[in-house]
């Protein structure tokens, strides 16, 4: 589905099914170099069991057109956007790590046009040390290989693997690699940047009203649980769920996940 937002498109994944603003809307909101197709098993069934979904392509991102955007708050500005274009009212948003941060800053803008908040592999402040900044900058395959073997828990599929043979960190690898070919004017580096730069996380958090949850994953090394005290203390409502899986946790473990976000749904 394309909208057209700041004179480009704006590609949303409906997971298999017709959009329909009527029904309850669920945003899902990928990570830095990733694109909607992270979200395939959750997005898809949710589609198919009730749900208006929209899965979003950042601007830069996957089939998304224009510039990459340089700030968590400008990537909010562009999704509220979306939202308009699409007739929602009011949404679900469901974020992972970049697109987790977006979401809060979305809910904290526009209270009344989220209904709960789902952040996935998420931490604030959402620090990206020097080293990684620059590798992003400067050699961005080396970035991505990095980034690929610090989000997974191991070389080895899980049990809830979408399927025999596939590779989760070949397919990661690969997406952040399409990425690079898509947009080559420093996607990682502008992604990493705007998560590093974000500074409005604790007083988003501590305005949130609305239901909402956290999904970590237990072995995660990019935002690992210990982190993410800031956070959790400042939505002592949230309900926290953890997985056996590293960063990557929606292809780690989809089944997990699906189960977490459904139950949250109700």
């Amino acid at each position: 589905m394309l909208f057209e937002i700041d004179g480009a498109p704006a590609y949303c994944y409906t997971g298999g099914k017709a959009f329909d603003a009527a029904l309850p809307t669920v945003v899902f909101i990928h990570g830095a170099q990733n694109d909607h197709s992270v979200w395939a098993l959750q997005s898809r069934y949710l589609a198919h069991h009730g749900y208006g979904v929209l899965a979003v392509d950042l601007p830069g991102h996957g089939r998304s057109k224009g510039a990459a955007r340089h700030s968590v708050e400008e990537m909010a500005a562009w999704l509220l956007a979306v939202l308009d274009a699409a007739g929602v009212a009011q949404a679900t948003l469901v974020g992972h790590s970049m697109g987790s941060l977006i979401a809060l800053e979305l809910s904290h803008r526009a209270p009344q046009r989220v209904a709960r908040l789902a952040m996935l592999g998420t931490t604030y402040p959402m620090k990206v040390s020097d080293a990684l900044l620059n590798i992003s900058r400067d050699n961005e395959q080396t970035a991505i290989d990095m980034v690929n073997i610090f989000s997974h828990s191991g070389m080895a599929q899980k049990p809830s693997c979408p399927g025999p043979g596939f590779s989760v960190m070949g397919g990661a690898q690969r997406l952040m690699q399409r990425m690079s070919a898509l947009n080559p004017a420093q996607l990682f580096y502008t992604d990493f940047a705007a998560c590093n730069a974000y500074a409005n996380g604790e007083a988003a958090a501590q305005a949130v009203r609305c239901p909402a949850l956290f999904i970590f994953g237990s072995k995660d090394m990019m935002t690992p649980p210990k982190s993410t005290k800031l956070l959790t203390g400042a939505i002592p409502h949230a309900k926290v769920v953890q997985v056996d899986a590293g960063h990557s946790l929606m292809s780690e473990q989809p089944d997990a996940v699906l189960d977490a976000l459904a139950g949250f749904l109700g």
